[in-house]
């Protein structure tokens, strides 16, 4: 007997404007023009005969079905998601959207907004609201000192700069 698979941590229902129309753009595009052209495919290689040794047919009804699974996703996560747009009243202190640039204890520089989890992207230096490092910044002000629990041990970083 199969043990269940423990249950994924929910994530916060947070998302930037600009995170909540990368993903409505993705759901349309896939609904509108990548669905109707992979179905168009798996239709012209069931025409063409035996679909058992059809391997465009099988690959092409794979695709559906990853399609489809992600059109579920993005139907049921963005009916989930809260637009935040608006910057808060305090605009000393780390919130969500904050773009905070850090300084850790050799003077190296680093710059993260913090966004939803549904929008985090490391090349971007978009960090998810549910990270340590996120955890760590929340309500700090320039100046404060943070440290965050890392796998390979623990580390320092200083606030120096917080704009929305």
């Amino acid at each position: 007997m199969r043990k269940p698979l423990p249950a994924k941590p929910a994530s916060s229902p947070y998302i930037t404007p600009e995170g909540q129309k990368r993903l409505s753009d993705e759901l349309s595009y896939l609904w509108k023009v990548k669905r109707p052209q992979v179905t168009q495919a798996v239709a012209e290689a069931a025409a063409m005969g035996d679909r058992s040794e059809n391997a465009e047919y099988i690959y092409g009804k794979k695709q559906l079905r990853q399609i489809d699974s992600r059109i579920r996703f993005l139907s049921k996560r963005l009916g989930e998601l809260k637009v935040v747009d608006r910057t808060p009243e305090d605009n000393s202190k780390v919130y969500f959207g904050a773009w905070v640039e850090l300084e850790d204890e050799e003077g190296t520089s680093y710059r993260y907004r913090i966004v939803g989890p549904d929008e985090s992207d490391a090349d971007k230096g978009f960090i998810s609201i549910d990270s340590p490092m996120a955890k760590a910044l929340m309500r700090r002000s320039e100046g404060d000192e943070i440290v965050v629990k890392r796998p390979n041990g623990t580390a320092t970083f200083f606030v120096t700069s917080i704009k929305f």
